[in-house]
């Protein structure tokens, strides 16, 4: 098993932010970095893959494209790693290690994690957890956040914290209270809204919520096309024959 970063193209940041957005509760993560990557005119410089990740193309205004993808603005200083799909168990701890050697080989300053929690509260929040005492001290004095003191988080996020918290390399992941059933655009701009004031972005998220319904429908379908693929390429490599995972889309 092995996961492999693919740039399509060299590039030079100085000390710059990497984010990154995977799907999980409100898929909370892939809307936030799309969006970004989309407000912010981010390049598209790479792509990653897996064995274990599901076998698809995403399809976006006619054109296939990987679904685990990284962009970068020279503009903003600013790194994106986002992923259209559920990342497997299997895969999360390596991909973890390899955004942290990513990160290393090109000079991050520090990896931010944009995600969802669940939480039973009545007012709507977003909560942080960070990997040193310096960032905990600036996100308690900007008071943007309410800060996790006990509990756990998982996948890739939480391979990432644990291992800058061991090695002294900052991360921080702003988590936004979310629906667990389906998309969450306002738990999305939310996270988005901390994350302006955390690394002083300029940019509005006001049309999130409108946007957000074609971008479910987007969602979903990929969702399902990679939960399906990945059962029935599983189905076949237990049975030993050779996949047939007949038309993705159609």
């Amino acid at each position: 098993m092995a996961v492999d970063f693919h740039l399509t193209r060299p590039f030079r940041l100085k000390d710059p932010i990497l984010v990154e957005g995977f799907p999980g509760l409100g898929l909370v993560g892939t809307i936030s970095a799309s969006y970004l990557v989309g407000k912010l005119k981010m390049d598209f410089v790479g792509y990653v893959t897996s064995d274990l990740f599901p076998p698809l193309a995403a399809i976006h205004d006619y054109k296939p494209q990987y679904p685990a993808r990284i962009y970068i603005s020279k503009k903003h200083n600013l790194i994106v790693i986002l992923s259209e799909f559920i990342v497997p168990v299997g895969a999360c701890y390596e991909l973890a290690q390899r955004i942290h050697d990513f990160a290393k080989e090109h000079k991050v300053k520090q990896i931010v994690s944009l995600g969802g929690i669940h939480l039973k509260s009545e007012e709507q929040k977003v909560y942080a957890i960070a990997s040193d005492n310096k960032l905990l001290d600036g996100l308690q004095k900007a008071d943007k956040v309410q800060l996790i003191k006990e509990g756990a988080t998982t996948g890739v996020t939480g391979v990432l914290l644990a291992q800058g918290a061991v090695e002294g390399f900052p991360v921080v992941s702003f988590l936004a209270q979310a629906h667990e059933d389906h998309m969450d655009p306002k738990a999305s701009a939310m996270v988005l809204e901390v994350l302006k004031d955390h690394l002083k972005l300029g940019f509005e998220t006001r049309t999130l919520e409108a946007e957000a319904a074609e971008m479910e429908s987007k969602m979903k379908d990929l969702l399902s096309k990679a939960k399906a693929a990945h059962i029935q390429y599983k189905k076949t490599a237990d049975l030993g024959v050779p996949n047939n995972l007949g038309p993705m889309y159609g």
